[in-house]
């Protein structure tokens, strides 16, 4: 389906107004001043690129003149847009829907496709249609999550690495979902079992600081047994999930979210019932996380990362560095 020609950007210069103004101590800034698109200057471009880094979630109001072929031009600006690995976009490119009525309702703690290697750098989302009440998301800073840690705590964190996979108990994550969700995750979500080896804590390669890798594609902890691997991971994760580490956000139509992938997780609230929530996701490919001890991510599962239908291959940077045989 051919998208509508995006509105007639305004002259760059209308971008000089910008302003960043904190929701949160620890994570999430509102942008003002900016309409976003492709046409934006250089200097505009690195200022919003500093506060994602900074406030590692940064929000937009009253963007309704995006359509497709804009949110991708901007999504350009800050690097190469990928196609999920898996799931079919909704324009031939490089747009997910995320959509409710067909099981998109994203309420686990996760960070985007860390069920491979090079897994996005940063996720660009746009709403389109918002349900009256609920629907909203969170997100958590994972790199204060890690600062807070306890020292002896820190330390093991350091040390230790997970496989993340896309083949999770689905059905166990939301036992209510209707079974036509259960089948659109067996045949679509899985189509292609991904299973990818990271540290637990990744060295930022733009910030430096150290934050964590977790969330719902974790499967298990390298070297325990399933129990204590839970145990583990449930009490670095309860770090992620504290309060002071996150940031809540009322969505309304045409707004826009951009978040470093790389030192956050994110929830979709399922509170809206049947209303319909429309969104559209734009990922920039990221890099191959390292280690604190210098070690890299590497692919276990399977060969390589299969090439999409468009564009690159999402989170194929892996440099060769794959699982020894």
């Amino acid at each position: 389906m051919t998208s509508a020609p995006a509105a007639p950007a305004a002259p760059a210069t209308a971008n000089t107004a910008l302003t960043v103004e904190k929701v949160g101590g620890r994570i999430g800034a509102v942008i003002s001043g900016v309409r976003l698109g492709g046409d934006l200057d250089e200097a505009t471009v690195s200022a919003i690129r500093a506060a994602i880094l900074e406030h590692k979630v940064v929000f937009f109001r009253d963007q309704q003149h995006l359509d497709a072929d804009s949110h991708e031009a901007f999504a350009r600006l800050l690097g190469t847009p990928v196609a999920h690995p898996t799931v079919p976009s909704v324009d031939g490119r490089y747009a997910l829907g995320i959509d409710n009525d067909h099981g998109g309702r994203a309420n686990q703690w996760h960070t985007d496709v860390t069920f491979v290697p090079a897994y996005p750098a940063f996720s660009i989302l746009r709403a389109e249609v918002i349900p009256p009440y609920g629907g909203n998301t969170l997100w958590s800073n994972t790199a204060a999550a890690y600062a807070e840690l306890p020292e002896p705590l820190r330390v093991l964190a350091d040390s230790l690495r997970g496989v993340h996979t896309n083949d999770y108990d689905y059905a166990a994550v939301r036992p209510d979902a209707p079974s036509e969700a259960l089948e659109q995750h067996r045949k679509v979500f899985t189509s292609v079992t991904f299973q990818t080896e990271h540290p637990v804590v990744r060295v930022h390669p733009e910030t430096g600081e150290r934050t964590l890798i977790l969330g719902n594609f974790l499967q298990k902890l390298t070297g325990f047994n399933r129990q204590d691997s839970r145990a583990l991971i449930d009490v670095l994760q309860s770090h992620v999930e504290r309060p002071e580490n996150t940031v809540r956000w009322q969505w309304r139509a045409g707004d826009v979210a951009i978040w470093d992938n790389r030192a956050t997780q994110h929830y979709g609230v399922d509170d809206s019932d049947d209303h319909e929530r429309t969104l559209r996701r734009v990922t920039i490919d990221g890099d191959v996380p390292v280690g604190v001890d210098g070690r890299r991510s590497v692919l276990l599962a399977p060969e390589s990362v299969p090439e999409p239908e468009y564009g690159i291959a999402s989170g194929a940077s892996t440099d060769g560095v794959l699982a020894e045989a």
